[in-house]
């Protein structure tokens, strides 16, 4: 079969082909810089020679059209990019286990695309050049936050939704339609808890702009520095909230493992023995499925008993029934289980009949396996290396790209950002959606606590680096209309999710009218109002 290249390498090429074709000069030669016969008849082409081409070959035009073009065409390369760091975070998290992987890991990957947008934007060229484009970044943050927090939030109430019986979506159920209250979604106490850490998480915000509020003009870039401490502090103990959060989860299952073994152990003499091994088995009544417990036990022991002593020590047991539980939670919902490990195991055996005969010898699929995860590991960081290296490099002809179409149609970058570039660098965006549409409560609480993980990176990470900005490169701090923005969504949003765990469909319609609100508020403020 031919090699087919992908879709954004071809339209790099064409980008690098519109720099290169042939002019209608004398000698019918382009140059590389003076800009082609075919794209200035079709208003690709620089209208003057103030045209600069990035990293000396990347395209460039002062045209509305061409400029167009060319946030389609590194939008999408951007997009790109996250889609590969969002595919090598899945494959950690298939690796590694959710956690630190999946709470805190995965934020900061898909934060590092706006991280990297907001970093050029005020980096590029001298201080003036840098306070024209920093609303750039501005704007990114604020779009990505709001987007979040109603389009994307209400779109995943609408995918996901399901009957609500007894104030609670019933999994899998959906037969009312478009009912307002009805039907809706629900998700788990975590979910509330990662809503309120995300209506927080503003707080650095509020500290940058006291003394606007206050009309001040002199501690505005005082007020910056501490905005970063506060903004640096949160990302830290946001981690360090992920980290404790996993250890706890992961001392509270091997408590659960624990007393699990000792209740099997019943001579207590610190192993398991076939014979007991047996018991466990039939207790879990798997012989619904009509299976043969001896030949079961003898598969679990040659899975459990890596020591091949045929005694199940309590380190071979809690690895043994992790693997065991991670397969159940991989083939079947355990959303109804709760945090009951035996209730883990009884809903584990739903899955047996399609898996046990995969127990058989488990030699060869051990070695397998092993590949596997390496070639997996390799793949994921090649994936995350590939996302890294092309947001780098695209981010600055994007910023220059959205730069001059402002420039172009008179449209403020703020406006073109907050509502463009959101879509080319939120990937979590579509994981989001993807997972709603499970139907299912554990989903659901995956999918808003995704959101919620992403907007607190945004406000963490993603304002550290602009607050840093503003301060090394010493620019000014006027973006009161965009500040009070994210603000009022985060916290309308983050209050509204922090108390109720049941979302009726009614709660989608409330979230999307929050979005050409924000657009409104923002240009009532600076351009009705003044406040820029």
């Amino acid at each position: 079969m031919a090699y087919k290249p992908p879709l954004s390498f071809l339209l790099l090429l064409c980008c690098v082909a519109c720099a290169r074709l042939i002019t209608d000069g004398a000698d019918h030669v382009s140059d590389g810089v003076s800009p082609p016969l075919l794209l200035r008849l079709n208003g690709f082409g620089a209208a003057d020679s103030s045209c600069d081409q990035t990293y000396g070959f990347l395209p460039c035009t002062t045209t509305v059209i061409g400029n167009l073009f060319l946030i389609l065409v590194y939008g999408y390369l951007m997009y790109l990019a996250a889609t590969n760091l969002s595919s090598g975070s899945e494959l950690l998290l298939e690796i590694l286990g959710p956690g630190i992987i999946g709470g805190l890991l995965l934020p900061i990957l898909g934060a590092l695309p706006d991280a990297l947008l907001i970093l050029v934007s005020g980096l590029s060229g001298t201080t003036a050049t840098a306070q024209s484009q920093v609303s750039v970044g501005m704007g990114l943050l604020a779009g990505s936050t709001v987007m979040l927090l109603t389009i994307i939030w209400g779109t995943c109430v609408i995918v996901g939704k399901c009957d609500i019986q007894d104030s609670i979506a019933v999994d899998g159920k959906d037969t009312k339609g478009l009912s307002l209250t009805g039907s809706g979604v629900s998700t788990d106490i975590w979910t509330c808890y990662a809503a309120r850490i995300m209506a927080l998480s503003v707080f650095p915000f509020i500290v940058v702009q006291l003394p606007q509020a206050m009309s001040s003009t002199s501690g505005r870039h005082l007020a910056v520095l501490i905005g970063l401490i506060f903004s640096l502090a949160m990302l830290l103990s946001y981690c360090l909230y992920q980290i404790l959060i996993t250890c706890f989860h992961v001392l509270t299952l091997e408590s659960d493992f624990d007393r699990l073994f000792h209740s099997v152990d019943a001579d207590g003499d610190q192993h398991i023995s076939p014979a007991e091994l047996k018991a466990l088995i039939i207790g879990i009544r798997f012989d619904e499925i009509n299976l043969d417990h001896t030949e079961a036990t003898e598969k679990l022991i040659k899975d459990f008993d890596t020591s091949f002593d045929r005694k199940i020590q309590l380190s071979e047991f809690i690895d043994g029934v992790s693997r065991w539980l991670d397969e159940a939670k991989r083939s079947g919902d355990s959303s109804n289980a709760g945090p009951n490990t035996v209730k883990y195991l009884d809903n584990f055996h739903q899955q047996t009949k399609r898996e046990h005969d995969l127990l058989g010898d488990q030699s060869d699929e051990e070695v397998e396996g092993v590949q596997d995860r390496k070639k997996t590991t390799v793949k994921a960081v090649l994936l995350l290396l590939l996302g890294t290296s092309i947001a780098a490099a695209f981010a600055d002809p994007l910023v220059d790209a959205v730069d001059n179409f402002s420039d172009a149609t008179g449209i403020p970058t703020f406006f073109i950002s907050f509502i463009v570039l959101p879509l080319a660098t939120s990937s979590e965006a579509v994981s989001a959606i993807i997972f709603a549409g499970r139907k299912k409560r554990r989903t659901a609480s995956l999918t808003f606590s995704l959101i919620y993980g992403a907007v607190t990176m945004n406000n963490a990470l993603c304002l550290s680096v602009f607050l840093a900005l503003v301060y090394v490169r010493d620019l000014t701090w006027d973006f009161s209309a965009e500040v009070l923005v994210i603000v009022i969504v985060c916290v309308v949003m983050g209050a509204f999710a922090s108390f109720r765990t049941t979302f009726p469909l009614w709660t989608a319609i409330l979230a999307f009218l929050l979005y050409p609100f924000s657009l409104a508020l923002v240009y009532v403020l600076d351009y009705v109002l003044g406040w820029s």
